[in-house]
């Protein structure tokens, strides 16, 4: 199949969590025999920050703009598939563009419930509802009942779960000391905020001879960290495995949209766990058909139920549990094959509409 993908970032992981999605799913999919072109709008924030410049899996290009992508008509002219994702800059006039060339089209929604959220709002920063059923398939970070809402609500054809993934290589427990009790990572969030600060901050306050760590960028000076949490500004994806396998814990937070829509987990989620570290989460629909509560995840609402499961043992047997149902259901081998057969199946339907 050769694919082509307009997608947010493959070659930088700097304040998002789209370049590791992709990086995963990509070279799956490419190790399936599949030839990918990745586009990349080339901005300055992710040219300053590229820890992947020339990916071994794909071709990487860069394009100015939405004139600019003209060059590439005659490869998404060609392609099997043409995958746009979500927060492509300027994706409605790249959506239109797309469907004037591409055979078989599919949208990728990294932040599915955010999308809708500005739908609801009237925001089409890069999506707009009347390009939605243009799309031969929507593939949906999230899955439960927003699926049948974009098919009933925005006319999709077909919207389908397509899960965030690991790549079981790259995520995997190494063999270092534990430098800190409970971390965390992840990009500045307003929304995700508090739930940080109630978990882990306030955690720390209460437990100054525990360690903590919340690595990721764009954290507001005037926040006050405890002087037991460590900041790491920016980690990059080569240093994930041996942060996840450096904590005793480490702490999942979700956006509000998310947690309202439920069904919604993310990247970390699940590299976290292939490292096999011990999860404690914040509480949302559908999050138990993913890891077990008890057994395989540790649920938490309050500053105290945090404090008790970090002193109660150390959750290795958790952690192994994690680690081997995310090893058994939700590698990027499992979504490579997914993705596949989408995409067979929308290229189909266009040959029977075709044909008819």
């Amino acid at each position: 199949m050769r694919l082509v993908v307009l997608g947010l970032s493959l070659s930088s992981s700097w304040g998002n969590g789209h370049a590791t999605t992709f990086r995963a799913l990509l070279k799956a999919f490419a190790a399936r025999g599949h030839d990918i072109l990745f586009l990349e709008r080339d901005v300055p924030w992710y040219a300053a920050h590229r820890d992947l410049p020339d990916p071994d899996f794909c071709t990487l290009c860069f394009y100015k703009d939405v004139d600019d992508l003209a060059r590439f008509t005659p490869e998404i002219a060609g392609a099997d598939a043409v995958i746009v994702g979500s927060y492509v800059p300027d994706g409605v006039a790249v959506a239109h563009f797309v469907r004037e060339h591409a055979v078989t089209t599919a949208f990728y929604d990294i932040d599915t419930p955010v999308t809708l959220a500005k739908l609801d709002r009237n925001d089409f920063e890069y999506l707009s509802p009347e390009v939605i059923p243009g799309y031969d398939v929507y593939l949906s970070f999230t899955g439960g009942p927003t699926l049948t809402r974009i098919e009933r609500q925005y006319g999709s054809p077909a919207a389908r779960a397509l899960y965030c993934s690991v790549d079981r290589q790259a995520y995997r427990p190494l063999d270092v000391s534990k430098r800190w009790d409970l971390s965390y990572l992840g990009t500045y969030s307003d929304d995700r905020q508090p739930t940080l600060e109630r978990l882990l901050i306030q955690t720390a306050r209460a437990m100054p001879d525990k360690r903590f760590v919340v690595a990721g960028p764009q954290y507001p000076g005037t926040i006050a960290w405890p002087d037991n949490v460590e900041r790491i500004e920016h980690l990059p994806p080569s240093e994930h495995a041996e942060f996840y396998s450096a904590s005793r814990f480490t702490l999942n937070v979700t956006r509000a949209d998310m947690i309202a829509a439920g069904w919604s987990p993310s990247v970390r989620l699940f590299e976290a766990a292939a490292c096999g570290c011990p999860i404690i989460s914040d509480r949302w629909e559908g999050i138990d058909s993913l890891l077990q509560p008890g057994t395989e995840i540790i649920l938490a609402d309050t500053t105290d139920a945090v404090i008790e499961a970090l002193s109660a043992a150390d959750g290795a047997t958790i952690g192994e549990a994690a680690r081997a149902r995310v090893l058994a259901e939700h590698t990027a081998n499992h979504r490579a094959a997914e993705l596949e057969a989408y995409l067979s199946r929308a290229a189909e339907r266009d040959r029977l509409a075709g044909a008819a």
